[in-house]
């Protein structure tokens, strides 16, 4: 499995040990509304507030990912449940990896539902 996968399935298992393991000990995680997590151990006191305030992770689908070198890309599904809203959205995940550990990963997420353009705009 690829790093940012690795990264990926941790999330899904809600576990914030498995998240950590999964980044190198230098790291730099951008989320798409702004935060930045920089190193190992601030990803694993944010994923542990996380899950601690009732973060869940429902389903973070990929549906389209390459490798590269140390480049990986990812197209997603995701879906979560945060301050007691349920919510689901698309994105996009670029990463770079020092070995098998995510070393720089921003994510992107689509800001409205996705629609097939037919002459006008929603």
């Amino acid at each position: 499995m690829t790093p940012l996968l690795k990264y990926i399935d941790a999330w899904i298992a809600n576990d914030p040990d498995r998240i950590a393991a999964a980044v190198h000990v230098q790291c730099t995680i951008t989320e798409c509304y702004g935060p930045v997590y920089l190193g190992r151990e601030r990803v694993r006191e944010w994923a542990s507030t996380w899950f601690g305030s009732g973060g869940v992770v429902h389903r973070w689908t990929v549906t389209d990912h390459f490798r590269h070198g140390d480049r990986e890309a990812a197209q997603w599904q995701f879906e979560c449940t945060w301050d007691g809203n349920r919510s689901a959205f698309e994105g996009a995940t670029v990463c770079r990896n020092d070995g098998d550990l995510v070393l720089e990963l921003r994510e992107y997420q689509t800001t409205a539902p996705l629609y097939e353009w037919k002459g006008s705009w929603h």
